[in-house]
């Protein structure tokens, strides 16, 4: 009322005064918003420098600077609030979908040694869970799936409020996140131009997540053409309209064996750690073929993959094509094309397959002109599988011999036979046995239950690596004693390597190479080879030649045509 005195205490503040005090929040929950936007953006630089290769997976690799960040801080601070949010989330679910394409990138140059191919490998997770569990066991791979399942999601979303909530903080400090976006892409440039590295092979002026989105895409164009060219490759065959008298001459009479040896690598005979022993094993396994009456001659062949994938390595070999991906293994096994077994299957030779590997149907057996096909359930294994290995390779060995080799008057035979005992993860192993002991295999029931399991193993990479040694000894041992018991003067017995093993064993940048040797009594079947400059003996030198594995097909039905 006008006259009337307010006391001080019952006069309002006003509005001015009161703003300051009322937007003055609890120390407790500034620190937390800052908690959370340091997070959001130690979240948003992994996500953009994190390397995709393991080994260089250390803090230095994220002492970087990802010009993505930069280019995108300066979009967001130019556009309005309502198109800001949206680009923002949409930018940050972006990141996260490229930052699980990086995780699988990380996880296939491990194993496979290449990224991984957002088309075509989609079906090798199949395979990929059955090596898990027999790893790390049933409830460890499923704990693994229900993990991977939930990062898939978990990283797009959270990448997505992480690049929300640092564009609204931009936002709110406009001129100073300028200035910083400045002064960091000033930094850039001069880390370019000087070409400075806190991990060597990461340069401090980071644009790796453009770069892989860049190869991912052209990637996904090079697979979806590939069908055509491939299809194109595959129609071109030399060999395919040979007489069948023609075929194979130099070998007639002879019993072929090609034995795959798994994951039988040029580490294994050239790697420090290897060399000692499995060098050791081949040049005294040379030595005792020798004594039985028996040449050799070695060479290596480049494997179109790595640390997995047998399919494709003896796909390649036996149809003389490249095959490096499941597109084109798909599309050449429901093709025509004239296989190595097929062309022995054409010239009146008995085609068997004994596929230990094969728990289920297989309709490939068909392309590659099996006359008949032995699997899991028909070589009359009678014991425990090693792991993944269903049973041990000389039980596989002594299978063969049992059921095709020893009926007496039989036909010639060419048999493929791909071994399983040094497929990882290498542990247990079954111990050599007198040949007369190994029976129907029941004798490795309480062998399959005994040693380290998997998942100890795996725990040290020095362990791993000692039982991948002790693997390819067995297996290769197996070979030379099978030669020494039950060969004779028309045995020609063909092994290789299918691929090398996981980057574990063999570390970084290793070769896709693998030893194969052509074992034989007869002088003549050796001497149809002298040309290719391959090396006495059971163990390739660092001298001998090197083809791709698609080369021997036609190399192989050459020289022993007429």
């Amino acid at each position: 009322m006008p006259g009337v005195q307010v006391p001080d205490e019952q006069v309002a503040p006003t509005p001015q005064a009161q703003a300051p005090e009322e937007r003055r929040r609890p120390a407790w929950r500034r620190g937390l918003s800052i908690g959370f936007t340091v997070l959001a953006a130690a979240l948003v630089l992994a996500a953009l420098v994190a390397p995709d290769d393991l080994e260089l997976l250390r803090p230095g690799a994220f002492a970087r600077i990802p010009l993505e960040a930069l280019v995108g801080c300066a979009l967001l601070l130019l556009l309005p609030a309502t198109p800001r949010k949206a680009v923002a989330a949409a930018a940050g679910a972006l990141l996260g979908v490229l930052a699980v394409v990086r995780l699988l990138d990380m996880g296939f140059l491990s194993v496979l040694d290449r990224p991984f191919d957002l088309v075509l490998d989609w079906v090798l997770f199949d395979d990929a869970l059955v090596v898990l569990r027999d790893s790390v066991g049933q409830a460890g791979a499923v704990g693994a799936v229900v993990g991977a399942v939930v990062l898939a999601v978990a990283v797009p979303v959270l990448l997505a409020f992480s690049v929300l909530r640092l564009s609204t903080v931009a936002a709110m400090h406009r001129t100073a996140a300028a200035r910083v976006a400045g002064a960091l892409a000033a930094a850039w440039v001069a880390c370019a131009v000087a070409g400075v590295e806190v991990v060597p092979g990461e340069p401090v002026a980071a644009r790796d997540t453009a770069a892989l989105a860049y190869d991912h895409g052209k990637q996904v164009v090079t697979s979806f053409q590939d069908r055509q060219e491939f299809a194109d490759e595959a129609a071109v065959d030399a060999f395919r309209d040979v007489p069948p008298e023609q075929l194979l001459a130099g070998l007639r009479g002879k019993d072929v064996v090609l034995a795959f040896v798994e994951s039988y690598g040029r580490s294994a005979v050239e790697d420090p750690e290897f060399a000692t022993r499995v060098g050791g094993l081949l040049d005294e396994g040379t030595r005792r073929l020798a004594a039985a009456g028996y040449g050799s001659r070695s060479g290596w062949l480049t494997s179109p993959t790595s640390g997995g994938g047998s399919w494709l390595a003896q796909s390649t070999l036996l149809s003389g094509l490249w095959i490096n991906n499941q597109q084109r293994f798909r599309t050449v096994t429901s093709s025509d094309r004239l296989t190595l077994s097929g062309a022995f299957g054409r010239a009146n030779w008995d085609t068997v397959g004994v596929m230990p590997g094969i728990t289920r149907a297989w309709p490939e057996g068909r392309f590659y002109g099996f006359d008949r096909v032995y699997d899991l359930h028909t070589l009359g294994y009678r014991g425990l599988g090693f792991s993944w290995a269903t049973m041990p390779d000389q039980y596989t060995m002594l299978a063969f011999e049992r059921l095709e080799n020893a009926k007496p008057g039989h036909p010639p035979l060419m048999s493929v036979i791909p071994l399983v005992s040094s497929h990882g993860p290498w542990t247990p192993l079954p111990k050599w046995l007198e040949w007369d002991q190994v029976g129907d295999g029941s004798i490795y029931i309480n062998e399959a239950r005994e040693g380290d399991t998997p998942e100890e193993v795996w725990k040290d990479p020095e362990r791993v690596r000692t039982q991948y040694r002790l693997s390819i000894e067995y297996s290769l041992n197996t070979l030379v004693s099978y030669v020494e018991r039950f060969g004779d003067d028309n045995l020609v017995m063909i092994f290789l390597g299918d691929h090398q093993p996981a980057r574990i064993v063999t570390g970084a940048d290793a070769s896709r190479d693998v030893p194969i040797s052509i074992v034989a009594r007869d002088p003549a079947v050796l001497d149809r080879i002298s040309s290719w400059g391959w090396q006495e003996g059971i163990k390739p030198g660092p001298q001998s030649p090197v083809w791709r594995m698609d080369s021997f097909r036609d190399r192989f039905l050459t020289a022993y045509a007429h």
